[in-house]
């Protein structure tokens, strides 16, 4: 694009300028760029006086009027591109950028427009901006704040929280915020705009001295796929008594509508008739401390029983077995040797 070059080098456009214009010719073959970079040359006065939307605009159209299929193609992929970002901004805000295909874009933002004009009209004291954001949100999320039921994880300390210090908190996907908005957002259950937050404490527990996270509290009502693996490698089967079936639900053995929590210590592996079974009148489940997982089972008829998670291979129940097969194997062999020995004793010997 010799022509584009001339004019950045004389000053007739500026370097924004002859970026738009490489960026729009790009899809094009050389012979082609130098058509559309001779029509919209400096010398012909097509730009003078007008904005960067003309100069978009005019290079778009050469471009589509010399090499449709090649612009069509473009157009196909750049659509397969759209997606959604988050970039952080300063202040506790954000930059929520949608890059989508013209029609809808266009759409969206009339959409937004028209609303925002119809409420401004019936009296309403927000800027137009500000009734499109609040509107964004609103019709994304379903909720007239935005944020209610959704997690947002905002980790601060138990100082932050509960002793007002002024360590910042973090906010997943965002980043470092202050420690009073973190306060607000948590107690007054406000985020800003009013409106009302339901607030779930969920603690994490760190390592003394060092600060490593060590764990969680689970609010979730089911168990993890990891927590569902552990209660198989660690139950086996069915944990209710003299009950081996397979496992088919993953059961809180403190229901989680009475304040079980969502936890391995919490949790149980149980076969569907079992789980069924122990949610009848006068069933009662309890866990119990020892050294392996332990459950307490009472019936309806009053009857106890326990049942207490099978040995992990490597246990010392485990050891101990094998100690003792051990110990019989070499007795065996001891009693073998004996065995060979007489017998070579009592041979006789051939000269």
């Amino acid at each position: 694009m010799p022509h584009t070059l001339a004019a950045l080098e004389t000053g007739q456009l500026n370097e924004w300028r002859a970026t738009l214009l490489v960026r729009e010719t790009a899809c094009l073959s050389a012979s082609d760029r130098c058509a559309v970079d001779e029509e919209l040359s400096a010398d012909t006065g097509t730009f003078l006086g007008q904005g960067d939307r003309v100069v978009i605009a005019a290079a778009r159209t050469a471009s589509y009027r010399r090499d449709p299929r090649s612009v069509t193609d473009r157009a196909r992929h750049a659509s397969a591109e759209r997606h959604v970002s988050l970039r952080p901004a300063p202040d506790t805000m954000t930059y929520l950028t949608a890059l989508l295909p013209v029609a809808e874009g266009v759409a969206v933002y009339a959409e937004l427009t028209r609303h925002a004009n119809s409420v401004r009209s019936l009296g309403d004291a927000r800027s137009r901006g500000q009734v499109m954001a609040d509107t964004l949100v609103e019709r994304t999320t379903g909720t007239p704040g935005g944020i209610s039921g959704v997690e947002i994880q905002l980790v601060m300390t138990d100082r932050t929280l509960f002793q007002g210090d002024s360590e910042p908190a973090r906010l997943n996907g965002y980043g470092v915020v202050p420690a009073g908005w973190a306060r607000a957002m948590v107690t007054a259950g406000e985020g800003g705009h009013g409106q009302d937050l339901r607030v779930l404490l969920r603690r994490l527990y760190t390592a003394p001295g060092s600060g490593d996270l060590l764990g969680i509290d689970s609010r979730a009502r089911l168990f993890s796929a990891s927590q569902r693996r552990f209660l198989e490698a660690r139950d086996h089967s069915c944990r209710a008594p003299y009950c081996d079936a397979p496992i088919r639900h993953y059961d809180h053995v403190v229901p989680w509508r009475d304040g079980g929590p969502t936890s391995l210590s919490n949790g149980a592996g149980l076969c569907e008739a079992c789980n069924h079974s122990k949610e009848l009148r006068g069933w009662r489940v309890r866990t119990r401390s020892g050294p392996r997982h332990t459950i307490d089972v009472e019936t309806p008829t009053g009857h106890r029983y326990r049942s207490a998670a099978p040995s992990p291979p490597g246990s010392a129940q485990d050891a101990a077995g094998e100690l003792l097969q051990c110990r019989r194997d070499r007795r065996i062999k001891r009693q073998q040797i004996k065995a060979l020995r007489h017998t070579y004793r009592s041979a006789p010997l051939v000269a």
